[in-house]
């Protein structure tokens, strides 16, 4: 499976078609609070994600990434208007990633892929979540696209939770394999003290979590409960598998 799975075309329109749904529904209450994100209002989940993409423009911009905090935007200032911030925010991350295209080098936290297509990838995913958070809190929920769902599933299996295993530390919990299932697709990720080897080929599991890619996707993100997939084999197991992708992906 390729590191850039859509085009970044589509990656593009995901980003601006979810940060717009943002935007629009962040009219209907900032202060409403987000279920999916406990202790969150629509405001904090703009701010948030506004910043994110304010972050990743300076990682574009600077060689070495942001190295201050002064690198970047945190929220608006001077009485700004936040649904007016956050446009601006999305606007400026949509101009880098068109003008730099996706072969340009730069700055990322993931050492084997140090290109501008790196955030085509990741904030696609990123709103793509993050609009769902807005959603729980001001209705009108809808699923995330299937293709970038499952995307997304390769993306946090490979890059977060397997790629940042000694984040865990050096006896994280729960040891076997995890099959996570969509569809055809399907990922193995082998929980050892310190390390996951992940999978995509088809073979034998000591649990599975299977569903439908949207639900699936924000179930590793924290987002759904476990009635929302389907969960069968080692409890233990899942439990430490959950326990580690809470760990990585704060």
């Amino acid at each position: 499976m390729s590191d850039l799975l859509g085009s970044p075309d589509d990656y593009l329109r995901h980003v601006r078609v979810d940060a717009e749904r943002m935007a629009e529904l962040a009219g209907r209450g900032l202060d409403e609070e987000v279920p999916s994100c406990p202790g969150w209002t629509v405001r904090d989940v703009l701010e948030h994600t506004g910043a994110v993409f304010s972050h990743k423009v300076a990682c574009m911009r600077l060689p070495d990434g942001p190295q201050s905090v002064d690198d970047w935007s945190h929220g608006p200032v001077d009485g700004e208007d936040l649904v007016e911030w956050f446009r601006h925010r999305t606007e400026e991350l949509v101009d880098q990633l068109e003008t730099r295209g996706p072969e340009a080098p730069c700055y990322t936290w993931y050492e084997p892929d140090r290109t501008v297509g790196f955030w085509f990838r990741r904030m696609a995913q990123e709103v793509a979540v993050h609009r769902t958070d807005v959603e729980s809190a001001v209705g009108g929920a809808s699923a995330i696209d299937d293709d970038l769902a499952v995307d997304g599933i390769d993306e946090v299996l490979e890059r977060f939770l397997a790629y940042q295993a000694a984040d865990v530390g050096p006896d994280g919990p729960g040891r076997g394999t995890v099959a996570v299932r969509t569809g055809e697709h399907v990922w193995r990720s082998t929980l050892r003290a310190d390390s996951i080897e992940l999978s995509r080929a088809p073979g034998p599991a000591d649990a599975v979590v299977s569903g439908e890619p949207s639900e699936l996707l924000l179930w590793l993100w924290g987002r759904r409960p476990d009635s929302a997939v389907t969960t069968e084999g080692d409890e233990a197991l899942l439990t430490g598998f959950r326990e580690r992708l809470h760990t990585v992906s704060q």
